[in-house]
């Protein structure tokens, strides 16, 4: 997917780009490239992939659930910034957290934000498992999303505990999805989210499928979860 048929495929979606904004994903492209030869960023370095596998899949998330409708975005685990980098981008009033354990990667999510002008943004360098135990943190987020961090069961106990009650767990997943919902189905219980909805879709050009789950925080997370870094990888809870 080449720049023009990326901004062809989200105005499909009724996603139209500023100026501004083609230029900002240009420049996104041009820098993650630059650092990636410095640190691990991505294996994806071609422009055709990354516009694809994580600029478009990242936005893909918004053709399900609302960001219009939301202000305060915490992404866990967001690496070089997927997916709420992109989504910011296009939705410009948003205020984005990141939270990263490395924190090389957060030195260049900060360089990164500075360099497209990006505002309201909050990158902290720490393991989720602190983080969400932190009160200043905690139920604090209308939507915490994540791609690609860990399965369902451990990835809930990291994200959920940051969502605010009637507020929203959105994970963007690939073809194992089904399989890890159920897996997951104990602790999701446990965490206080409610799936709302699902969507099963094929990512343009390579086909290649993906499942977006919807969750509702329903109630407050008993305040042992998330537990100390790295149990909830090792002892998930289902």
């Amino acid at each position: 997917m080449n720049e023009q048929q990326f901004i062809e495929a989200l105005k499909g979606k009724g996603i139209e780009l500023s100026d501004k904004q083609i230029a900002q994903f240009k420049k996104y492209f041009e820098l993650l490239v630059e650092w990636n030869e410095k640190m691990n960023l991505t294996a994806i370095t071609d422009i055709e992939g990354v516009y694809l596998k994580h600029f478009y899949d990242s936005i893909s998330a918004s053709f399900y659930f609302d960001f219009t409708q939301v202000t305060t975005v915490c992404d866990v685990g967001a690496g070089a910034g997927f997916p709420s980098i992109p989504i910011k981008i296009c939705f410009p009033h948003l205020h984005v957290t990141i939270v990263d354990s490395l924190n090389k990667r957060i030195t260049f999510l900060n360089h990164l934000s500075d360099e497209l002008q990006l505002e309201h943004m909050h990158f902290v360098h720490a393991r989720a498992e602190e983080f969400g135990q932190n009160v200043k943190y905690r139920e604090q987020f209308d939507v915490v999303t994540a791609r690609a961090v860990a399965r369902l069961s451990v990835l809930s106990e990291l994200c959920v505990p940051l969502a605010k009650q009637g507020g929203y767990f959105v994970a963007l997943k690939a073809a194992a999805g089904a399989e890890e919902l159920k897996d997951a189905k104990k602790a999701l219980a446990t965490f206080g989210v409610t799936l709302r909805e699902e969507f099963s879709f094929l990512l343009p050009v390579e086909e290649s499928e993906r499942t977006l789950y919807i969750f509702d925080k329903i109630k407050g997370t008993p305040k042992k979860y998330p537990r100390k870094p790295g149990v909830p990888n090792k002892t998930p809870i289902q």
